[in-house]
């Protein structure tokens, strides 16, 4: 059963009718890993802001419909669809430096949220925020609370991002690039943690990102994006085996191979990407029609 549910979603350029996602559909089960690939531009983070109700002021939803564990976001009136929001999903962003506040203290950076979406108090949920950052493996986390964000590290503020994504146990994690701004041995470290985390939760995660190669350990599905249309949904094994569309067999082709770092890069086609655009621009003539 699927937990998101995405259904034909379009999102245009605001004063315009240049479409940013075209048509989009997927579904991400209940305890599923999705991933979503494809291209800078390609729409993946653009499909997890719209979930999560924080796209842009320049972009806005024209069609379609994003369920939520059966319930549709796009009719409710915003204050709700926030609530609901807030309750059932979190973020776990790209840049830890630029998504925690600065002139704030950590404790209520996790505890802000569990005040007012859930209405706890402010001791209990001082005391899950504790326990959460001890979950993400930080020691210390009394001193962490009281610490600002510049005083951790990069991969520190990371984790304590991840712990306030399931602090308020969430059934829909969208983790937007959360490794791109660390160095390569805390990414491996950072990308364990989120997946332990999602197994020992039970949470449905939908995972942006440009590395096939993390999508082949951790995805049970995934979603190719060009253009903001999809271009092919498949399994994990499946794909990996014999991708059907030629832009996912050429996007996988450029893929550096890890057990062979000497060889040459291996661009996608010019006439892979002009039959890429063509499919685009098809969609754009069916749906100004």
């Amino acid at each position: 059963m699927s937990y998101l549910r995405i259904r034909d979603l379009s999102v245009v350029l605001r004063g315009t009718r240049h479409r940013l996602l075209r048509g989009v559909s997927l579904d991400v089960g209940a305890t599923e890993v999705m991933g979503l690939v494809g291209e800078s531009g390609a729409g993946k983070s653009m499909i997890g802001k719209a979930v999560l109700g924080i796209l842009p002021r320049s972009a806005k939803i024209v069609s379609g419909s994003i369920e939520l564990d059966g319930v549709d976001l796009l009719t409710l009136p915003p204050r709700q669809r926030r609530h609901v929001i807030g309750q059932k999903a979190a973020l776990i962003p790209q840049d830890p430096l630029t998504a925690l506040n600065p002139a704030r203290r950590i404790e209520p950076q996790i505890t802000d949220r569990l005040v007012d979406i859930l209405g706890w108090d402010r001791a209990r949920a001082r005391t899950r925020a504790a326990e959460i950052l001890h979950d993400v493996h930080i020691p210390q986390p009394e001193r962490v609370l009281r610490a600002y964000p510049h005083e951790l590290s990069g991969g520190m503020r990371q984790r304590v991002l991840i712990a306030s994504a399931f602090a308020a146990e969430p059934r829909l994690i969208v983790a937007d690039e959360p490794t791109t701004a660390l160095d390569v041995t805390v990414q491996k470290q950072i990308l364990k943690l989120i997946f332990e985390m999602q197994a020992r939760h039970g949470t449905a995660l939908l995972f942006v990102t440009h590395d096939l190669g993390v999508v082949s350990k951790i995805c049970q599905r995934l979603t190719v994006l060009y253009g903001g249309l999809v271009m092919e949904e498949a399994e994990v094994g499946a794909f990996f085996d014999a991708p059907a569309h030629p832009y996912s067999r050429a996007l996988l082709a450029a893929t550096p191979r890890h057990t062979d770092p000497t060889a040459d890069l291996t661009p996608v086609p010019e006439a892979v990407i002009a039959e890429a655009r063509r499919a685009v621009a098809e969609a754009d003539l069916r749906w100004h029609s």
